[in-house]
């Protein structure tokens, strides 16, 4: 059975991550660290970049998107969802991929719009689907693991029109299912690569690997293959939330959703309590296309718990 606990973990872990990550993006690796040598030292939260001190960014704007668009029409309404994506980015928000932008703006319809910016560009392994992927997850873990890696590639498939983007974000969702129920989720990596995709299954084993590093990434970690694998790997060799997520901003690069993606995977595992008071505190999530709507962190509890009650049933 899914945990609560575990649940408002993984939306709240997701979203500290994302907000903690948010002002070191693009910076070098080592920059949390160089700036907060001592875990507990406070400040963490500390803005810039144009962030507000734990502002959430596009990740976690996105993931509730999903997660209103899941509750309110009571299942998968892939329209919906992309209606409110649509809506989101017509509000201009402080940051949104380039990609995304491109196919929530190209004035074509849900089911057509990924695919035409797949076609011209060949390329859409971002990891912009990953990065909302965390309420969605919750929603889905009490219906198993063909129904929740089903559910992340249609989701993902809505933005990013590379099956590559698809698959990943199915074996983040079958992780954090695995992690809700309380088992291990990188012991499961073998048993939910089984599961993918043929066709992307080398590569995602690659990154999942127990002796894979981050250091041996290909691709920039905005790549949906080397984000995913930074976040099983922060939280493989790590033995809390905040050391995970510590170590995923300490990566560099992409910081706010690789950071976001393993606030989720660590929330998932350590549970609620594990994710600092410290960080909660400062957590906001403005919601650009909502008026002036702006989440905090038991607005994100509650949240949580509303797609866990669904899950539940």
């Amino acid at each position: 059975m899914v945990d609560v606990n575990r649940t408002g973990g993984t939306v709240v872990g997701s979203a500290v991550g994302d907000a903690l990550g948010a002002p070191f993006e693009f910076g070098a690796a080592g920059g949390f660290s160089a700036r907060f040598p001592e875990p507990g030292c406070g400040g963490e939260m500390c803005g810039g970049g144009g962030w507000e001190p734990g502002e959430a960014t596009d990740d976690t704007q996105m993931a509730v998107c999903v997660a209103e668009s899941l509750l309110a029409r009571r299942g998968l309404d892939l329209p919906d969802v992309f209606a409110r994506f649509r809506r989101w980015a017509a509000a201009d928000p402080k940051d949104i991929g380039l990609q995304t932008e491109d196919v929530l703006t190209n004035g074509l319809p849900w089911d057509r719009a990924a695919e035409a910016h797949f076609r011209t560009n060949h390329r859409a392994a971002g990891n912009g689907a990953l990065m909302r992927a965390a309420t969605s997850a919750v929603y889905f873990a009490g219906q198993g693991r063909a129904a929740t890696m089903e559910a992340g590639r249609r989701l993902s498939a809505l933005t990013h029109g590379d099956p590559a983007a698809w698959e990943g974000t199915a074996i983040f969702h079958e992780l954090l299912r695995v992690a809700l129920n309380g088992d291990d989720p990188v012991a499961a990596v073998p048993a939910t690569l089984a599961a993918a995709h043929p066709d992307h299954r080398g590569r995602y084993a690659t990154v999942l690997a127990p002796d894979w590093h981050p250091g041996q990434a290909t691709e920039f970690n905005g790549a949906v293959w080397p984000c995913l694998g930074s976040a099983v790997w922060a939280v493989r060799t790590t033995s809390s939330y905040e050391e995970a997520v510590r170590a995923a901003v300490d990566l560099g690069g992409d910081t706010d959703t690789v950071a976001a993606v393993t606030g989720a995977l660590a929330g998932a595992v350590h549970g609620l309590a594990s994710v600092p008071a410290r960080w909660t505190l400062a957590l906001h999530v403005p919601l650009p296309g909502s008026g002036t709507r702006v989440l905090r962190t038991p607005d994100l509890l509650t949240l949580a718990a509303q797609l866990a009650a669904t899950t539940a049933v």
